[in-house]
Protein backbone atom coordinates (compact mmCIF):
# COMPACT_ATOMS: atom_id res chain seq x y z
CA UNK A 1 0.00 0.00 0.00
CA UNK A 2 3.05 2.29 0.73
CA UNK A 3 3.86 1.70 -2.88
CA UNK A 4 0.02 2.67 -4.49
CA UNK A 5 -0.77 -1.07 -4.60
CA UNK A 6 -4.36 -2.43 -3.14
CA UNK A 7 -4.62 -5.10 -0.57
CA UNK A 8 -7.81 -7.00 -2.12
CA UNK A 9 -7.97 -10.54 -0.10
CA UNK A 10 -7.61 -11.94 3.53
CA UNK A 11 -8.28 -15.67 4.53
CA UNK A 12 -7.79 -18.00 7.53
CA UNK A 13 -8.64 -21.46 8.23
CA UNK A 14 -12.15 -20.73 7.87
CA UNK A 15 -12.69 -18.65 4.89
CA UNK A 16 -11.56 -15.74 2.69
CA UNK A 17 -12.53 -12.01 2.76
CA UNK A 18 -12.80 -9.73 -0.26
CA UNK A 19 -12.50 -6.01 -1.71
CA UNK A 20 -13.23 -5.48 -5.51
CA UNK A 21 -11.41 -1.99 -4.70
CA UNK A 22 -8.89 -2.50 -2.21
CA UNK A 23 -8.73 -2.72 1.61
CA UNK A 24 -8.91 0.77 3.12
CA UNK A 25 -6.43 2.04 6.23
CA UNK A 26 -9.49 2.10 8.74
CA UNK A 27 -10.45 -1.80 7.28
CA UNK A 28 -7.01 -3.12 7.84
CA UNK A 29 -6.73 -1.56 11.43
CA UNK A 30 -9.78 -3.14 12.25
CA UNK A 31 -8.64 -6.51 10.53
CA UNK A 32 -5.17 -6.08 12.25
CA UNK A 33 -6.96 -5.42 16.07
CA UNK A 34 -9.35 -8.32 15.43
CA UNK A 35 -6.85 -11.00 14.53
CA UNK A 36 -3.69 -9.83 16.81
CA UNK A 37 -5.92 -8.65 19.68
CA UNK A 38 -9.53 -10.24 19.88
CA UNK A 39 -7.82 -13.69 18.12
CA UNK A 40 -10.95 -13.77 15.93
CA UNK A 41 -11.60 -14.58 12.30
CA UNK A 42 -11.92 -12.81 9.08
CA UNK A 43 -15.98 -13.98 9.17
CA UNK A 44 -16.21 -11.28 12.02
CA UNK A 45 -14.98 -8.20 9.74
CA UNK A 46 -17.96 -6.33 8.96
CA UNK A 47 -19.59 -6.51 5.40
CA UNK A 48 -21.16 -2.88 4.90
CA UNK A 49 -18.05 -0.94 3.09
CA UNK A 50 -17.85 -3.23 -0.08
CA UNK A 51 -16.64 -6.80 1.23
CA UNK A 52 -17.25 -10.44 0.99
CA UNK A 53 -17.23 -12.93 2.74
CA UNK A 54 -16.58 -16.34 1.38
CA UNK A 55 -16.93 -19.44 3.76
CA UNK A 56 -14.68 -21.99 3.51
CA UNK A 57 -13.08 -20.95 0.63
CA UNK A 58 -9.65 -19.95 0.00
CA UNK A 59 -8.84 -17.43 -2.10
CA UNK A 60 -7.01 -19.51 -4.87
CA UNK A 61 -10.31 -21.09 -4.85
CA UNK A 62 -12.29 -17.74 -6.12
CA UNK A 63 -10.87 -16.80 -9.97
CA UNK A 64 -10.16 -13.36 -8.78
CA UNK A 65 -8.39 -11.28 -10.83
CA UNK A 66 -4.92 -9.49 -9.07
CA UNK A 67 -1.71 -8.33 -10.52
CA UNK A 68 0.54 -9.94 -7.27
CA UNK A 69 -0.38 -13.05 -5.35
CA UNK A 70 1.32 -13.46 -1.58
CA UNK A 71 0.86 -16.68 -0.42
CA UNK A 72 1.56 -16.36 2.98
CA UNK A 73 -0.38 -19.35 5.61
CA UNK A 74 0.12 -22.85 4.97
CA UNK A 75 1.96 -25.36 3.12
CA UNK A 76 0.78 -26.38 -0.69
CA UNK A 77 -1.77 -23.90 -0.21
CA UNK A 78 -1.78 -23.45 -3.94
CA UNK A 79 -2.52 -26.42 -5.91
CA UNK A 80 -2.01 -26.66 -9.23
CA UNK A 81 -6.22 -25.74 -9.84
CA UNK A 82 -4.79 -22.52 -7.60
CA UNK A 83 -2.21 -21.73 -9.72
CA UNK A 84 -4.43 -22.04 -13.14
CA UNK A 85 -6.89 -19.79 -11.22
CA UNK A 86 -3.77 -16.96 -11.18
CA UNK A 87 -2.68 -17.22 -14.48
CA UNK A 88 -6.15 -17.10 -15.85
CA UNK A 89 -6.90 -13.81 -13.32
CA UNK A 90 -3.86 -11.90 -14.78
CA UNK A 91 -1.28 -12.72 -11.89
CA UNK A 92 2.42 -11.44 -13.34
CA UNK A 93 3.92 -12.07 -9.98
CA UNK A 94 4.03 -14.63 -7.09
CA UNK A 95 5.98 -14.10 -4.04
CA UNK A 96 5.91 -16.61 -1.53
CA UNK A 97 5.95 -15.08 2.65
CA UNK A 98 5.17 -18.77 3.76
CA UNK A 99 7.06 -22.25 4.03
CA UNK A 100 6.47 -23.78 0.47
CA UNK A 101 2.81 -22.15 -0.02
CA UNK A 102 2.84 -23.78 -3.29
CA UNK A 103 2.87 -27.55 -4.95
CA UNK A 104 5.52 -28.36 -7.05
CA UNK A 105 3.16 -28.95 -9.85
CA UNK A 106 1.92 -25.67 -9.43
CA UNK A 107 5.08 -23.86 -9.53
CA UNK A 108 6.52 -25.71 -12.20
CA UNK A 109 2.77 -24.71 -14.13
CA UNK A 110 3.67 -20.70 -12.34
CA UNK A 111 7.11 -20.06 -13.50
CA UNK A 112 5.54 -20.62 -17.62
CA UNK A 113 2.41 -18.24 -16.98
CA UNK A 114 3.47 -15.90 -14.40
CA UNK A 115 7.02 -12.74 -14.87
CA UNK A 116 7.83 -13.23 -11.78
CA UNK A 117 7.87 -16.17 -9.47
CA UNK A 118 9.59 -15.93 -5.79
CA UNK A 119 10.21 -18.86 -4.02
CA UNK A 120 9.87 -18.66 -0.37
CA UNK A 121 13.76 -19.43 0.70
CA UNK A 122 13.46 -15.62 -1.21
CA UNK A 123 11.18 -14.00 -0.74
CA UNK A 124 9.77 -15.47 3.27
CA UNK A 125 13.44 -14.66 4.17
CA UNK A 126 12.47 -11.25 6.64
CA UNK A 127 11.19 -13.44 9.48
CA UNK A 128 14.94 -15.37 9.66
CA UNK A 129 16.63 -11.71 8.95
CA UNK A 130 15.15 -9.78 11.56
CA UNK A 131 15.53 -12.63 13.92
CA UNK A 132 19.26 -12.00 13.43
CA UNK A 133 18.91 -8.51 13.39
CA UNK A 134 17.38 -8.56 17.09
CA UNK A 135 20.06 -11.23 18.00
CA UNK A 136 22.60 -8.08 16.65
CA UNK A 137 21.03 -6.15 18.94
CA UNK A 138 21.40 -8.07 22.51
CA UNK A 139 24.90 -9.27 21.68
CA UNK A 140 25.44 -5.53 21.38
CA UNK A 141 23.36 -4.19 24.07
CA UNK A 142 22.00 -1.91 21.72
CA UNK A 143 18.55 -0.50 20.80
CA UNK A 144 17.36 0.24 17.13
CA UNK A 145 13.57 1.89 16.33
CA UNK A 146 11.66 0.38 14.05
CA UNK A 147 12.66 2.50 11.38
CA UNK A 148 16.68 1.08 11.48
CA UNK A 149 15.15 -2.20 11.86
CA UNK A 150 13.12 -1.91 8.31
CA UNK A 151 16.07 0.13 6.67
CA UNK A 152 18.58 -2.79 7.68
CA UNK A 153 15.61 -5.25 6.75
CA UNK A 154 15.12 -3.65 3.26
CA UNK A 155 19.07 -3.89 2.70
CA UNK A 156 18.93 -7.72 3.69
CA UNK A 157 15.90 -8.25 1.15
CA UNK A 158 17.46 -6.43 -1.59
CA UNK A 159 20.39 -8.00 -1.64
CA UNK A 160 18.68 -12.07 -1.52
CA UNK A 161 16.95 -10.59 -4.60
CA UNK A 162 20.18 -9.07 -6.66
CA UNK A 163 21.76 -12.01 -5.53
CA UNK A 164 19.33 -14.85 -6.84
CA UNK A 165 18.64 -12.35 -9.80
CA UNK A 166 21.91 -12.40 -10.97
CA UNK A 167 22.97 -15.89 -10.40
CA UNK A 168 19.90 -16.75 -12.47
CA UNK A 169 21.34 -14.53 -14.98
CA UNK A 170 25.21 -16.28 -14.83
CA UNK A 171 23.95 -19.55 -15.12
CA UNK A 172 22.14 -18.33 -18.37
CA UNK A 173 18.51 -18.81 -16.78
CA UNK A 174 17.27 -14.91 -16.23
CA UNK A 175 14.31 -14.29 -14.32
CA UNK A 176 14.04 -18.07 -13.14
CA UNK A 177 14.66 -16.77 -9.16
CA UNK A 178 14.10 -20.05 -7.76
CA UNK A 179 16.80 -21.64 -9.56
CA UNK A 180 18.85 -18.55 -8.86
CA UNK A 181 17.94 -18.72 -5.22
CA UNK A 182 18.99 -22.41 -5.48
CA UNK A 183 22.17 -21.98 -7.07
CA UNK A 184 23.37 -19.02 -5.16
CA UNK A 185 23.14 -21.00 -1.78
CA UNK A 186 24.73 -23.80 -3.45
CA UNK A 187 27.70 -21.42 -4.19
CA UNK A 188 27.99 -20.22 -0.91
CA UNK A 189 28.49 -23.59 0.68
CA UNK A 190 30.73 -24.91 -1.34
CA UNK A 191 33.31 -21.45 -1.29
CA UNK A 192 32.79 -22.03 2.76
CA UNK A 193 33.95 -25.74 2.20
CA UNK A 194 36.75 -24.91 -0.73
CA UNK A 195 38.12 -22.13 1.41
CA UNK A 196 38.26 -24.33 4.48
CA UNK A 197 40.15 -26.94 2.57
CA UNK A 198 37.35 -29.90 2.40
CA UNK A 199 37.34 -29.39 -1.19
CA UNK A 200 40.23 -30.14 -3.58
CA UNK A 201 38.28 -28.86 -7.32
Amino acid sequence: MELGGQVCTFSDSTGTITSAEGFSEDQLKELFHLKNVKRGRVSEMSTAEGLEYHAGKSVWELGLNCDIALPSATQNEITLEGAKNLAAGGCWCVAEGANMPTTNEAVDYLKTKVDIYIPAKAANAGGVATSALEMAQNSARLFWSSEEVDEKLNGIMTNIFATAYKTAQEFDRPWDLQFGANAAGFLKVYKAYKAMGYLKF
